[in-house]
């Protein structure tokens, strides 16, 4: 623990330096309404994972909401983060997944155990639905205090993770689009993965000779291809992505456009959590402290911060 008072030391927890160059790959149909993202989290998806001992089926509901919300922030222009977080009755009453402007991703679930066992016995394989429960789920754009959050809301709908964003964006968005999501522990640890496309709106990109049912053809055409994808496919490391887009979309033509990297994304510091401590009163603080400290846990990372009791100012 540092000697450094509390709200003068930045430092964190040491963590994994993992950055995937080309964890996201944008691509095209050349003269067809459709774009799209693929996403590998390769080796980033087990370091994030592994830092929560949840049971199987909880792992890989985060993978698939990182690979979700990576795909989803990449498509955007923002500086900040846009995150995605359900809220339910569930046995995971909460789900966060965020991505920055850079491609921090970071993610965590709360998790109420004794529930989740009871789910287990009854259903030994629950549907995400199963595991959220009912309530809502939200994606947020947060580009800092000075701006104003731009955010979506829409009832937990549908079985799984990638049903739940797909009502989102016939709801909210209007938006038509195809996702899918992957995430399994393999040979080399846990790896998770999204394929993601949408269909254009307005005539951008697109032959000017094709009318509105030719697009409509194309696009469903699209569809049929990205559902033929294997999770298989999507984890592993070595089948390289413009290769897989080949093998799904070379009877349309695809053309992949520059990678974005992806990295381990928590943001948790001392200092950070130290500022949150000083808003506490005295003695909030001081039914805080368990034998002389205080202890507080970042969710994304696992990483328990100890500080001294003595050394933390409160309000009167």
């Amino acid at each position: 623990m540092s000697d450094t008072p509390a709200f003068l030391d930045p430092g964190r927890p040491a963590v994994p330096d993992i950055v995937v160059p080309r964890g996201v790959v944008p691509f095209f149909l050349p003269q067809r309404p459709v774009r799209g993202r693929l996403v590998r989290l390769g080796p980033l998806a087990d370091a994030l994972l592994t830092r929560h001992d949840h049971p199987e089926v909880v792992t890989r509901l985060v993978g698939e909401a990182l690979a979700l919300v990576a795909a989803l922030a990449t498509a955007l222009k923002f500086r900040g983060s846009f995150s995605l977080q359900s809220k339910g009755d569930g046995p995971v009453p909460m789900l966060v997944a965020d991505c920055t402007e850079a491609g921090a991703v970071r993610g965590y679930a709360r998790v109420e155990r004794e529930q989740l066992a009871a789910l287990l016995a009854r259903k030994p394989d629950p549907s995400a639905a199963d595991i959220l429960g009912q309530g809502y789920l939200a994606l947020t754009v947060d580009q800092g205090p000075d701006t104003e959050r731009h955010q979506g809301i829409v009832n937990i709908t549908g079985d799984t993770l990638a049903e739940m964003a797909l009502h989102y964006f016939d709801t909210s968005e209007q938006l038509a689009t195809s996702i899918r999501l992957a995430c399994a522990q393999t040979p080399k640890g846990w790896r998770a993965g999204a394929l993601v496309i949408e269909k254009i709106a307005g005539a951008g990109g697109i032959d000017p000779e094709m009318d509105a049912a030719e697009q409509a053809e194309s696009w469903r055409t699209a569809e049929i291809l990205a559902a033929t994808i294997t999770d298989a496919e999507l984890l592993d490391d070595a089948l390289e992505p413009e290769a897989l887009l080949f093998r799904l979309f070379h009877t349309e033509g695809v053309t992949a456009d520059l990678a974005r990297a992806l990295a381990y994304g928590c943001r948790c510091s001392r200092q950070r959590l130290a500022g949150l401590l000083e808003t506490f009163t005295v003695d909030d603080l001081d039914h805080m402290a368990v034998a002389g400290d205080i202890v507080m846990t970042c969710e994304f990372c696992n990483h328990d911060f100890r500080f001294p009791r003595a050394g933390v100012r409160g309000t009167d």
